[in-house]
């Protein structure tokens, strides 16, 4: 069983048990929260497609943890005007642990 949810601006397709990593929570450690936009769920062939969203269909996650991404490095040049700048960037992320699908 899985199902394709809307969470924080992007689509993920989750299954239970599955980890996985979101934009930084509010949400303390530990803590469970229910997604309500849940788009589709598919039991074992069974696909039910929402308009948008799926009526009486929630994804119950836990938080595990909170943390930063890999760093990813911002490089400017300007040919032949002795412009260039280096920028690092590393994203805060949240790891949430996908508890229960009910659809």
């Amino acid at each position: 069983m899985y199902a394709i949810i809307d969470f924080g601006g992007s689509q993920y397709k989750v299954e239970k048990n599955r980890k996985l990593y979101v934009n930084r929570l509010e949400t303390a450690e530990g803590e469970t929260f229910d997604i309500e936009r849940v788009l589709l769920v598919d039991n074992d062939g069974k696909v039910k497609v929402g308009t948008p969203t799926v009526k009486g269909a929630k994804v119950t996650a836990k938080v595990v943890g909170h943390m930063k991404g890999d760093k990813v490095i911002v490089f400017k040049k300007k040919r032949r005007k002795g412009y260039r700048v280096k920028n690092g960037h590393r994203q805060y992320l949240t790891q949430i642990q996908i508890e229960e699908i009910v659809g």
